[in-house]
């Protein structure tokens, strides 16, 4: 009969809650994430974000057509308390090179989002980039316990939803019309991630960021193994 009831209702789990997130500090061996803080890391992020307008065309946030403009962003954004901001900050320069978040976070249905992804030019497609969001996702399962990580991005966005695949989130759908942003609808891709699958994403992460994965050069060796072999 409970087997039955199962099958009907759906797989009986444990309804003990994630943590909230923390203003931790998670260290990897390239970098580290920072809780995002306007007096540490506001400068080197315009430093890091200056003449790149790109980097905002498919974000709610900028483009900041003047430096203080960026810089009181940053400071408004670190203080939300609807999600949760860290600094990417390069471990060889001790500067912080980009942002996301954990937000969207619902601790009792143990599922939260990686979202408000600003990588610099000096971040995308480095290493240090790939780990980062390897130290976020292990935090999120891990340390906090949730069983659902969420990656959403405007479907026009080919980078992220490439990005997504490549870091092992599997598609799930699009929302269409989902929102209005800056004046332009955008239709929503989602991923997802979820706990059963990360004990062997975690090991495809660790694979390629070990240190032997890299030539004397910098490049991989080989490349970061998505769940459907590509």
């Amino acid at each position: 009969m409970d087997s039955m009831a199962d099958t009907l209702v759906g797989e009986a789990v444990n309804t003990a809650p994630a943590r909230q997130p923390g203003r931790e500090v998670l260290a990897g061996r390239r970098g580290r994430l920072e809780p995002l803080d306007a007096a540490r890391h506001g400068e080197a992020l315009a430093e890091a974000f200056a003449g790149d307008e790109s980097l905002w065309r498919y974000v709610p946030s900028g483009p900041f057509a003047a430096r203080w403009e960026l810089l009181r962003w940053v400071r408004e954004f670190s203080q939300m308390t609807d999600r949760v901001p860290y600094a990417v900050v390069d471990g060889a320069t001790d500067q912080a090179v980009g942002y996301f978040a954990l937000a969207a976070i619902r601790p009792d249905m143990r599922v939260v989002e990686v979202a408000h992804v600003a990588f610099s030019s000096a971040l995308r497609g480095t290493p240090l980039a790939t780990e980062a969001q390897y130290l976020l996702a292990r935090y999120v399962f891990e340390d906090l316990g949730y069983r659902r990580y969420e990656w959403k991005c405007n479907s026009l966005n080919a980078a992220s939803r490439q990005a997504a695949l490549r870091l092992g989130f599997r598609f799930e759908g699009l929302f269409r019309q989902h929102m209005i942003v800056k004046g332009h609808n955008r239709d929503t891709a989602w991923f997802s991630m979820l706990d059963g699958e990360w004990p062997a994403r975690r090991a495809a992460f660790e694979a390629w960021l070990a240190p032997e994965n890299f030539d004397a050069d910098g490049r991989q060796k080989t490349r970061l193994a998505r769940p459907d072999g590509i």
